[in-house]
């Protein structure tokens, strides 16, 4: 299949619905040509693949099934060409204290934020080497660095995130790859979900900016890192939160 050598590559997990949605929407307008997965489509994803049929790759892929990812990023580099960037989107998150919470649940949790995150990025840079160039962004959050009750797990996948993003930046510098994470607050998608109305209204009380984040106050941060504009930052875990780690 032709590929667009003009339009730049980038892999975006996740991308079926809430920030990752937001990503490949933006990434598409501003001429990327994009590849993404996640466990099920949805109606939303396949509206933007009628509008932009040749610039967007979509593969039904479970993150926790390592041959799967390698035969996805193998699929993706077919389609759009070597890798530009990779934007490592992926997480879910179920609350519980230690104690009681499932070992399943652990065991998810682990998976897909971290080790799954681990085994796409690895794919993902195969490519950038042979570039020697690239971006690596990954959607940390401020739990992993602030902590909140019942969310132990999750917590210590963001914060695995984070030690990732320090030390592939070390890694991949000198090969000229930047990896950075970006650190939203809470965000009113999906991932918020199970917090009820009086938790939401304490969590915007604390924040000095007065209001949760949106997908649409973490995208154009995205874009900027996968920029020229860019090129000289690595290694940052830059936060989106309204202040209310300040």
């Amino acid at each position: 299949m032709a590929k667009n050598s003009a339009a730049k590559h980038v892999i975006v997990s996740g991308g079926s619905r809430g920030l990752g949605l937001a990503t490949v929407r933006a990434l598409l307008t501003t001429g990327y040509q994009v590849s993404t997965f996640s466990r099920k489509g949805s109606k939303e994803l396949t509206d933007l693949g009628g509008a932009h049929p040749t610039a967007l790759f979509f593969r039904e892929t479970d993150i926790m099934a390592s041959e799967a990812l390698r035969d996805l990023v193998a699929a993706a580099v077919e389609k759009h060409g070597e890798v530009h960037a990779l934007v490592n989107n992926s997480a879910v998150a179920q609350d519980g204290v230690l104690a009681t919470l499932p070992e399943v649940e652990i065991g998810r949790m682990l998976a897909i934020n971290l080790e799954g995150t681990l085994r796409l990025t690895r794919h993902a840079i195969r490519s950038m080497l042979k570039q020697r160039g690239g971006r690596i962004i990954n959607i940390s959050s401020i739990i992993g660095s602030r902590g909140y009750t019942g969310l132990a797990v999750y917590s210590a996948t963001k914060a695995g995130l984070d030690g990732m993003t320090r030390s592939l930046a070390r890694e991949l510098g000198p090969r000229g790859i930047t990896v950075n994470s970006i650190a939203p607050g809470y965000m009113q998608t999906e991932m918020t979900a199970g917090l009820s109305q009086e938790q939401l209204q304490q969590i915007v009380r604390r924040t000095p900016l007065g209001r949760l984040a949106a997908p649409a106050d973490v995208v154009p941060l995205v874009l900027f890192l996968l920029g020229p504009d860019s090129a000289l930052i690595t290694g940052q875990n830059i936060l989106v939160d309204g202040g209310i780690t300040t």
